[in-house]
């Protein structure tokens, strides 16, 4: 669930199965444009889940994608997951019957959910990594890009930003500041873009630093990592590190990047 909140569906856990037409129909209708939705189902659903086979149907009988995913693994992983994180079984808990019996029960109960799915994946040798990664794979249109990245512009004076992934120091550039005519505007304006990416430094240190950050993404994102927050710095965060941060994310833009631009203390002074 938390891969798939990280890929930006709306996600329930436990919704009995005779619920889930009502709430398909308030997410067509709602303002928020709710078009990916996961819900998960399981043996804590006890009689709903017989509804379950049939609410499928009418979903996709209207015209609904819907695509089952069915988790499973081997009893004695099961178990052992069970004991590490010390929680109880429902059945062992509902009915007061060993852990073993009631992964036993679950899995002849829950037999029929196995046979309508679309794709069944045996977590037994997969770590919690390798498992969001196997259903990012099988829900997310390849070459999606999944991590949120922002780029954050920020002056020294007013110290590093804590939300920072990477931290880029841009102070090796000539200052606008102390040039008359440009001291009191920002890095959106044109007349300081054009004194700082004139600079033959400044174009090849986008050019580089942009490769960089593509080489990374994959890699953070391999580690299960949804958000990067990249801070660009100058002293004052009112030139230098607007301007550089504004050409880098129109440059990942045409890269096919999506990244969100924050200006933190443009407007200070």
């Amino acid at each position: 669930m938390k891969a798939l909140e990280d890929a930006g569906f709306y996600c329930i856990d436990n919704m009995p199965a005779t619920l889930i037409p009502t709430f398909v129909e308030l997410c067509r209708h709602s303002t928020r444009g709710l078009s990916k939705v996961a819900i998960v189902v399981d043996i804590r659903g006890k009689e709903f889940l017989e509804d379950f086979q049939k609410v499928i149907q009418d979903l996709r009988h209207v015209g609904h994608q819907v695509k089952i995913i069915f988790l499973e693994s081997k009893d004695d992983v099961l178990i052992r997951r069970y004991s590490e994180t010390r929680r109880r079984h429902p059945l062992e808990k509902e009915r007061g019957i060993p852990l073993p019996e009631a992964v036993k029960k679950e899995r002849g109960e829950i037999a029929f959910l196995r046979e309508i799915a679309d794709e069944v994946v045996d977590t037994s040798s997969l770590n919690v990594h390798q498992l969001r990664d196997l259903i990012m794979e099988r829900l997310l249109v390849p070459g999606v890009q999944r991590m949120k990245v922002t780029l954050l512009s920020f002056g020294y004076s007013y110290g590093v930003p804590t939300e920072a992934d990477i931290v880029m120091d841009v102070r090796f550039l000539p200052n606008p500041f102390f040039v008359k005519e440009l001291r009191g505007l920002t890095g959106e304006d044109k007349k300081v873009k054009d004194y700082i990416l004139k600079k033959e430094e400044a174009d090849d240190f986008v050019h580089k630093f942009t490769k960089l950050i593509e080489y990374l993404i994959p890699l953070y994102e391999k580690e299960g990592k949804s958000y990067l927050t990249i801070a660009i710095g100058c002293t004052g965060g009112k030139h230098r590190s607007v301007v550089i941060t504004e050409r880098l994310a129109e440059v990942l833009g045409q890269r096919g990047k999506e990244v969100t631009v924050r200006h933190r203390d443009m407007e200070r002074g």
